[in-house]
């Protein structure tokens, strides 16, 4: 295989690997870990030690990996790169458990801004955190992933909705209720007693089932497609396939300089939780690594962050949803992303410095600008730079089908921007503009 086929096959085990932010967060700190990164526990004190490589967790769901450099961070300041652990999907509710009909379903919250027709009529299967108590009275958390088929949303028949090519509407409280099964006689489905079952079989010691956060997810597994494989198409592209670039570039950098990846949870319902972008997590872990403020402020001023996240690419069938000048293509290099509005945090000097980094490395730059008659999005970019300082950039590779159960990328975009972040932190010396 190529190098790009090589990462490629990396990046879609990961991704079929990684249903949830959790899963995502595990197998992170597990590439981590393989490559001799120390985990960092928030509770315990911390002997860092130039040189070192080191990663922390937050909520099981965020993480923060670092190298500490030995040159001099109020100088040479932080290379940075930040991206989201989160995707919109179908969140199951608390008191889930429907029996209608003679059939088992689950109720279910929508999480984030996903686009809810593509659910219909998919293979899905359950994964995410549950808290037990275990025989002896200890609370536990695990992970669980039952993988195989156990649900659908199944669509309602045309002859029954003959505007449903012309007029769909989807109601996100009534018609997106999976079905898990049919029910015989007087029995009730019970979704605890489903985990109970699925952990037990992996071998955890279950006496009760507490809590969860579980999610549905689509168990078709990420394809590279197109007459030249040219395409991958998978679940959370968005922005999984971020976080493994910049946690694969980590890995490759080399230096004296510090360097850092931050993976966030909750960036698409806004970030604002302990582990999001808008809480204390990075601010934390940089006051540890730079107790004095006036050397923190001078670092961070020295400091640049990339925000990694996905990029809207121009779709063939709707080319008018672009700007004509700022319409990226699939398999044509990352997309540098920039709103004067601050949805994006790119200004002229971060843009200059990625713009010099490209041209150095030879791998080829887009940029994106929203129309000025359709909204635009935000990423953990304006957030992070207007809660620690750090000048910002905003990039990410050109995708299709955005929040969609199943999105599309070009294969030869993550490993540009592979390069391009490995670029970042390798870049020694000041990153300031004269």
């Amino acid at each position: 295989m190529t190098h790009a086929s090589e990462f490629n096959a990396g990046l879609l085990d990961f991704l079929a690997r990684s249903p949830t932010p959790f899963h995502a967060t595990a197998n992170l700190a597990a590439l981590l870990a393989a490559a001799g990164f120390k985990a960092l526990v928030e509770t315990a004190d911390w002997a860092l030690k130039p040189g070192g490589r080191y990663y922390c967790i937050r909520n099981d769901a965020s993480l923060i990996a670092f190298v500490l450099g030995t040159e001099a961070l109020a100088r040479h300041g932080i290379r940075m790169l930040g991206s989201h652990t989160d995707s919109p999907c179908l969140m199951v509710r608390p008191h889930p458990e429907k029996n209608r009909r003679g059939y088992f379903q689950l109720g279910v919250e929508v999480y984030g801004g996903a686009l809810l027709n593509p659910w219909f009529d998919r293979d899905l299967s359950l994964a995410g955190r549950v808290v037990v108590r275990d025989p002896s009275g200890r609370l536990r958390s695990h992970l669980v992933d039952f993988r195989r088929p156990l649900a659908v949303i199944p669509s309602l028949a045309i002859h029954l909705d003959r505007e449903a090519n012309r007029n769909r509407s989807i109601n996100a409280e009534t018609d997106i209720q999976p079905l898990l099964g049919q029910l015989v006689g007087d029995a009730t489905g019970d979704l605890r007693l489903l985990l109970a079952q699925e952990l037990a079989v992996n071998g955890a010691a279950v006496g009760e089932v507490l809590d969860f956060e579980l999610c549905l997810y689509d168990t078709q597994p990420p394809a590279r497609i197109g007459l030249g494989g040219e395409f991958i198409a998978a679940a959370r592209l968005d922005n999984l396939l971020s976080c493994y670039v910049g946690v694969r570039a980590l890995l490759a950098s080399q230096g004296n300089e510090t360097r850092l990846v931050v993976c966030s949870d909750h960036e698409e319902v806004g970030s604002a939780s302990a582990s999001g972008a808008q809480g204390p997590f990075l601010e934390s872990v940089l006051m540890r690594l730079l107790p004095d403020a006036t050397e923190r402020t001078r670092a961070l001023m020295a400091s640049l962050l990339i925000s990694a996240d996905n990029a809207h690419g121009v779709h063939p069938n709707f080319p008018a949803r672009h700007d004509d000048n700022h319409g990226p293509l699939l398999n044509r290099g990352p997309v540098l992303k920039v709103n004067t509005n601050q949805r994006y945090a790119t200004n002229s000097v971060t843009a200059a410095r990625l713009r010099q980094w490209a041209r150095d490395a030879d791998v080829p730059l887009q940029t994106f600008v929203a129309r000025n008659d359709m909204g635009c999005g935000s990423t953990i970019g304006p957030l992070t730079a207007a809660r620690i300082g750090v000048p910002t950039l905003d990039l990410g590779v050109p995708t299709l089908a955005m929040h969609s159960i199943r999105e599309l990328a070009g294969a030869a975009d993550a490993e540009s921007l592979f390069t391009l972040a490995t670029r970042c932190f390798n870049h020694s010396g000041s990153l300031a503009v004269d």
